[in-house]
């Protein structure tokens, strides 16, 4: 019998195949947040069970029964009993299944029905989903300050910038450093991505932002007087928002800083090249001309205590941040040149910059401020710059445009080394560092494989300064002393920020959470205002007088993101300016114009309106 052997070329049905895949997972990934869980469960289900060979029962015969099963909870044929039959199948699916398809779809379903527990539950008892038919608009829920993006998106593409700057600082007083800095959480679901990849959102807010400067667009005037004071302890990105929306209430916040100037992590803590100082300023002197009293230089414990704080003042707000670090904990970690990473970041927000000239600098961490660390030190002059991890490159938690800006700029990447001890010369100096190999391995929690150690020998990294990224705490020393609940050094405050023991005391940002991300911070600073308002007995509610332009209706084709471009490596890693391009007028156009306008059609239609906390 002959046989004939094809040339290895595609078949037209198994591209077509691949690429109704790929739009199909485009619209996994534009899912917007607020959808029947249940509904979503069942969809994913279904694909799973689309992709089984059918060879063995539980995946031919039981995951189409599970199916039944979803189907009769939103169907609202189900009962208690259902829960407890969709519970037992699952779990003989994941026993018996012959591959790894029936075994995790099984999975799935036993993780979804404990951890949308009471979305189950509603459809037995109210017959109904508990996120109703109000979908929300994607960027704006995955926003923590909830901005308007639609909207300023739509008025960025109209020429309109001041109202573009105004209608982000309805929700954020911060513009201009979130246009620079944000991680941009509202792109991760961004519906464009079922047609081809998400607007670039804060790219648009830079062109804003560059186009009407913060400190140059008029803020809301105050409402009258309330005669009520409050002190906010921290003038970072969190008590200043708190302080702005505050006053625009009507109540007089004095803010107390420990340190010379406000900012905080955005002074103290990011660089200049990614955050220039005066781009700062121009958000702090927007807030300021709101009337907020700002007093630098005010130590609390110090210069004046918390107890006199809650006896002068009708409410108090910490938001004292992160800015002490984690100690370094390994032999050694105590030689001459192993330096804090907040401690040199700080430094240089005060304008002093270390000298590396000549010197091997290694980095220990992935985060952002790692990233920032190595490439400050490459611009104060060091020989070579090295940053060690112990999980692998993708597992960093720092921004991908960060990490691929340091290896442009010549900074080395060792993923799987575990730091181990210092190695010191004989006048106490860092001569070395030592690391463990290591191997990834089960995945943990957070949904990143472990480091483990690795079955092969210690390795030795020369340098002569050690730079410690490994992540950051808050000094809550005081505020515990007066009694102030504490756990694990943050303080402890409820869903809405109020201290609980503690009359008229709220606190948040990174002293209640951690170490997060600027826009939580804010996002944090808001929501305390309106619940400190409503504390005071009052119900004021922010409003702007922009209008948002209606959508475009002309046919939205695939498109290619603009990107913003950094200046050429070679040159900006040798100084602090700036490294990021704006867009230019014609992208900026096209850019906004990809916007789908959800809170127009789609998710946003079923609302009416625009999300807010106000």
């Amino acid at each position: 019998m002959e046989r004939r052997l094809t040339a290895g070329a595609p078949k037209r049905e198994d591209t077509t195949t691949e690429r109704l895949m790929q739009e199909f997972e485009q619209r996994i990934v534009a899912s917007p947040p607020g959808v029947c869980p249940v509904d979503m469960q069942l969809s994913f289900l279904k694909v799973c069970h689309a992709q089984t060979c059918g060879k063995c029962v539980p995946c031919r015969v039981g995951l189409g029964q599970l199916e039944n099963l979803l189907e009769d909870v939103l169907n609202n044929r189900a009962t208690l009993e259902t829960l407890h039959l969709i519970k037992e199948t699952a779990r003989n699916i994941q026993v018996t299944a012959d591959c790894a398809i029936g075994f995790e779809s099984a999975r799935m379903v036993l993780v979804g029905l404990e951890g949308f527990k009471e979305d189950y539950l509603s459809h037995i008892h109210n017959k109904r989903c508990t996120a109703s038919f109000e979908q929300p608009i994607p960027c704006i829920t995955l926003c923590p300050a909830k901005v308007d993006i639609p909207g300023y998106v739509a008025l960025v593409g109209m020429g309109r910038y001041q109202d573009a700057v105004k209608l982000i600082r309805k929700d954020n007083p911060f513009p201009t450093a979130c246009a620079l800095i944000c991680e941009h959480p509202c792109e991760a679901r961004c519906r464009r991505n079922m047609i081809d990849s998400s607007v670039n959102i804060r790219g648009l807010k830079r062109f804003a932002v560059d186009h009407a400067r913060a400190d140059q667009v008029e803020v809301p005037k105050c409402a009258e007087a309330t005669g009520k004071k409050i002190a906010i302890i921290g003038a970072g990105p969190s008590g200043l928002t708190a302080a702005y929306f505050l006053q625009l209430m009507g109540h007089q916040t004095v803010v107390f800083e420990e340190k010379e100037q406000p900012g905080g992590m955005l002074r103290y803590g990011i660089p200049s090249y990614r955050f220039p100082r005066e781009r700062l300023q121009e958000d702090i002197d927007a807030i300021l001309s709101t009337g907020v009293d700002l007093r630098c230089n005010i130590e609390i414990g110090k210069d004046i205590t918390y107890d006199e704080l809650k006896q002068e003042y009708d409410a108090v707000y910490i938001a004292i941040g992160a800015h002490t670090d984690k100690k370094f904990e390994v032999e050694g970690a105590d030689s001459k040149g192993v330096i804090s990473a907040v401690d040199m970041l700080r430094d240089i927000g005060y304008g002093k910059y270390p000298d590396f000239r000549g010197k091997r600098v290694v980095v220990v961490g992935g985060g952002n401020v790692a990233m920032d660390c190595a490439r400050t030190a490459m611009r104060c002059h060091a020989e070579k710059v090295s940053i060690v991890y112990r999980r692998r490159q993708k597992d960093m938690t720092a921004l991908e445009a960060e990490i691929e800006g340091a290896i442009a700029e010549g900074i080395e990447l060792l993923t799987l080394q575990a730091p181990k001890r210092v190695e010191a010369d004989e006048k106490g100096n860092v001569a070395a560092l030592w690391t463990q190999p290591q191997i990834s391995g089960l995945y943990d929690s957070a949904g990143r494989p472990s480091p483990n150690r690795a079955k092969k020998p210690e390795e030795r990294l020369g340098c002569d300064v050690i730079l410690v990224a490994i992540g950051q705490e808050i000094d809550s020393a005081h505020f515990e002393e007066s009694n102030v609940p504490v756990k694990r050094h943050r303080i402890v405050a409820d869903e809405f920020g109020a201290v609980p023991g503690e009359e008229g005391i709220f606190s948040g940002g990174d002293c209640v959470s951690g170490p997060s991300t600027v826009i939580r911070a804010i996002a944090a600073g808001k929501a305390a205002a309106a619940n400190i308002d409503e504390y005071l007995g009052f119900h004021h509610e922010m409003s702007t007088d922009v209008e948002i332009p209606q959508p475009n209706l002309s046919d939205k084709l695939q498109s290619g993101r603009i990107h913003l471009t950094d200046r050429e490596a070679c040159e900006r890693k040798k100084d602090f300016e700036g490294v990021e391009y704006s867009m230019s007028l014609e992208e900026a156009r096209q850019e906004s114009a990809r916007c789908l306008r959800c809170d127009k059609f789609g998710c946003g239609v079923f609302r009416g309106g625009r999300e807010s906390i106000w």
